[in-house]
């Protein structure tokens, strides 16, 4: 041996070495999964080990940029996308002191969102495997959303989950990994897309508490504001037909008829607010949240007939980023316990999109070597994709009757 090297190691205590021995071992054998995010206007990246814990993760938020443009706006989103994939992902690895050499597979969301977003994930995870030798594992965003309970939750398949989010409305059963039953989705708009458009309709910017909030937290922060529960009404959607899909569009039209009917009412001009729009935010809140509680019922019955979940063990996953809305979670709570069931949701930081959700999902394929691609000419994004096997037809056929059990939460 080295004298000088022998000379160094005796100066450390025996404490110090095992120390610096254990890091470097688990560090080089648990820190495995790459994970990156850019389906819609969030630039996430993750890296999970093989235990299933966050070594590190990195989300560059769009959110203030897209809220003082009304929306989100593609072609912005991609330069966005472009301009922080790198910094995103090398800050990643440096948080978690590691390189890519550490890194076993790269997932990385090829389906749903928007294409021009997805494109700068998919061609930045391309050329991480390229120039590392690492295969990819590509990633169905909605996959990623119902799987991520499962990295802080005892949760066994099958399960039943609801996905909500800005961009999705969906009920399926989860049977593995990479196998769903799609028991309804929405037929127009999704959730969070509602509250974005009627929070930007309701000028909630103005009001300096929610100025900063996303649509869907500024409607229920204003909602818990509410003194009168009565004075606004929203029809339910879909109430004669006999499905688990969802319509969200009605919602838009009828908030747009108070609002204006009260802004002529109380003579409003320009960035001025309505005397009642917490009340308003509360109705429209409530009627969201009774589509929801109406098609998930249905859900629960329809897997009841079908023995889809087992009798000792039903549960109900809600995920996506309107899973954050507590009003919601809380209604959808009460169900499962007149139902029978767990509900579990994801912490709020997994609710939303982020590299964490893509990485856990690329970690239980890796678990199953399922999906694992080193021919990087297979990939492909695909910006509209169902989710697993359609049995939306099927929920149809039963024409399962529904009597909506009567929920009521307190703010």
């Amino acid at each position: 041996m080295n004298k000088v090297f022998h000379s160094d190691i005796l100066k450390l205590s025996k404490k110090s070495l095992l120390k610096k021995y254990c890091s470097y071992v688990i560090k080089r054998k648990y820190s495995s999964i790459l994970g990156i995010e850019t389906s819609c206007d969030d630039t996430g990246c993750a890296l999970i080990d093989l235990n299933g814990n966050i070594l590190s993760e990195t989300l560059h938020s769009q959110n203030l940029i897209h809220l003082r443009n009304g929306g989100i706006i593609p072609d912005i989103a991609q330069d966005l996308h472009r301009r922080y994939i790198g910094p995103v992902v090398d800050k990643t690895l440096e948080k978690a002191e590691l390189s890519m050499s550490d890194v076993s597979a790269i997932a990385v969301t090829v389906e749903p969102g928007l294409p021009l977003s997805l494109v700068i994930g998919m061609k930045y995870a391309k050329h991480l495997a390229r120039k590392y030798k690492k295969p990819i594992i590509p990633i169905h965003h909605m996959e990623a959303h119902a799987l991520i309970a499962r990295m802080v939750h005892d949760i066994s398949f099958p399960f039943l989950t609801l996905l909500i989010s800005g961009g999705h409305c969906l009920l399926a059963v989860a049977q593995d990994v990479n196998e769903f039953k799609l028991l309804g989705q929405s037929l127009d708009s999704a959730p969070g897309e509602v509250f974005d458009k009627a929070a930007r309709r309701l000028k909630l910017r103005n009001i300096p508490e929610l100025s900063q909030m996303s649509g869907g937290q500024a409607i229920e922060t204003a909602a818990s504001k509410a003194t009168n529960h009565n004075i606004f009404k929203f029809p339910l959607p879909l109430a004669e037909t006999k499905d688990c899909n969802f319509s969200f569009n009605g919602f838009k039209s009828t908030a747009l008829y108070h609002i204006l009917k009260k802004e002529r009412e109380h003579n409003i001009e320009g960035d001025q607010v309505i005397p009642e729009v917490n009340d308003l935010c509360l109705a429209m809140l409530m009627g969201v949240t009774r589509h929801l509680l109406h098609r998930t019922q249905r859900a629960m019955e329809f897997c009841e007939i079908n023995n889809l979940l087992p009798e000792n063990k039903k549960q109900l996953v809600v995920s996506g980023g309107v899973a954050c809305n507590n009003h919601i979670f809380k209604a959808l709570s009460i169900l499962c316990q007149e139902f029978g069931y767990e509900i579990y949701r994801p912490p709020p930081k997994l609710c939303t999109d982020n590299g964490s959700m893509i990485a856990w999902n690329g970690l239980e394929k890796y678990k199953k070597q399922i999906d694992i691609v080193t021919d990087l000419n297979q990939i492909n994004i695909n910006p509209s994709s169902p989710l697993g096997e359609s049995y939306i037809q099927k929920v149809k056929e039963a024409r399962i009757p529904i009597k909506l059990i009567k929920i009521k939460v307190k703010s």
